[in-house]
């Protein structure tokens, strides 16, 4: 190629590429601590070498093939320090959403479940000031969320949140403990928008011992991505929704709409049988505030004159209602195994027809709690017996209409 006086010589594409990319002679990898960073530049004495080091493993080829220059000021000790931060470096997402502690304590007698809501390290900041507005809320699985969600209040622009606060299921059953999972999770209020979820934790119930306080201290996790709908066939969707369409109609039956804790008592002095509404625990909620405004009525069946009514006062906006309310019927013990006793929960509604949360029915033909709490209460006179029960969504036949 003729280059003219005072032209430069133009180098193709090609040649310029592989003038910059050309790796130089490849020395052979002798060992697998070659992989590694290494302090060089030391002689026999410890001392810095004049000439440079004088190993070098594959990290310390420059480019160009050639080994990088010697500086004789530079500490070998802080270049390990420098390689050790890079490599002790955890990116995992678990420890960036930080930690949770709390307690938990089951008691068997009371059917109580407490969470004592310690504290929190280390949280992932969700506001523009680095930091956040942390809470913790609990749910208990499987139910309704908003049925059990218990809250603490919120810590203002923290990472490292102190809480000290003790949250309390009651009417929680052995069989509960056995099936429930309570689930944990730390989230950021925010005033003008939704608030955010930090991370979650669940803890099987059944991992308590009856009576024993167990401490946890564990990462929080994120929540478990779900299956995108989008990546199914139609097919396989039609498929998915009728599945479900069925389990919800085999699960309708047994749906849980919260617990009521009842005593009864066969008084001797009085002659007959003392009913005792004392609360109820996590109802479902039937208002659009996500609250309900319960109150209970029972009855004495058979009762053809309906004159066995009793209803207790309305406690308005709440899922955990307290009553400590009696009602007396008169009867003869004997004939307690000939009667049942029905217990309904309803939500009121000023205006409008009031709205059932669920029943219960004691008596020689039940089941259960409900069976063994009758025939307790038949076979010890004046002595109070308590039990939790589960409220479901049948409503008793003889009570269609409030």
């Amino acid at each position: 190629m003729t280059v003219r006086k005072g032209e430069k010589m133009a180098i193709t594409i090609q040649e310029h590429m592989a003038i910059n990319v050309c790796p130089g002679p490849i020395r052979p990898i002798k060992q697998i601590s070659d992989y590694f960073p290494r302090c060089h530049g030391l002689g026999a004495d410890g001392a810095h070498s004049p000439t440079g080091p004088t190993d070098l493993s594959p990290l310390d080829i420059s480019p160009t093939g050639r080994p990088p220059a010697f500086d004789p000021t530079a500490d070998p000790d802080v270049r390990m320090e420098e390689g050790t931060e890079i490599d002790s470096y955890d990116s995992d997402d678990t420890t960036a959403l930080g930690t949770l502690e709390f307690d938990l304590l089951y008691d068997q007698e009371k059917c109580t479940l407490q969470c004592n809501v310690l504290r929190a390290k280390g949280l992932k900041p969700m506001d523009f000031n680095g930091l956040a507005d942390p809470y913790v809320k609990l749910h208990l699985l499987p139910g309704a969320c908003k049925a059990n969600k218990l809250k603490t209040k919120t810590v203002r622009n923290t990472l490292n949140p102190t809480w000290n606060e003790n949250l309390t299921y009651c009417g929680i059953t052995e069989e509960d403990m056995a099936r429930k999972i309570l689930r944990i999770s730390v989230c950021d209020e925010d005033k003008l928008s939704h608030n955010e979820f930090i991370g979650e934790t669940r803890v099987p119930l059944r991992r308590l011992k009856y009576g024993q306080k167990k401490h946890f201290n564990i990462c929080l996790e994120r929540q478990a991505p779900l299956a995108s709908p989008s990546s199914m066939t139609a097919a396989l969707r039609g498929i998915s929704c009728y599945l479900k369409e069925l389990e919800k109609a085999e699960e309708w039956e047994l749906e849980e709409r919260g617990r009521i804790l009842l005593s009864l008592t066969y008084s001797s002095a009085r002659g007959g049988l003392v009913v005792g509404i004392v609360r109820c625990a996590h109802l479902a909620a039937m208002d659009v505030n996500g609250y309900s405004d319960p109150y209970v009525k029972t009855y004495l069946k058979p009762d053809v004159e309906k004159k066995s009514k009793h209803k207790t006062s309305v406690k308005k906006k709440t899922l955990n209602p307290e009553f400590n309310e009696e009602f007396f019927y008169e009867i003869e013990q004997n004939e307690l195994t000939k009667r049942s006793l029905e217990i309904t929960v309803w939500d009121y509604d000023l205006g409008k027809s009031n709205d059932f949360i669920g029943g219960v029915t004691l008596g020689m033909h039940s089941k259960g709690e409900c069976l063994k709490h009758w025939t307790e209460c038949m076979a010890a006179t004046d002595k109070t017996v308590d039990h939790w029960h589960t409220l479901t969504n049948e409503l008793p036949g003889s009570n269609l209409n409030d």
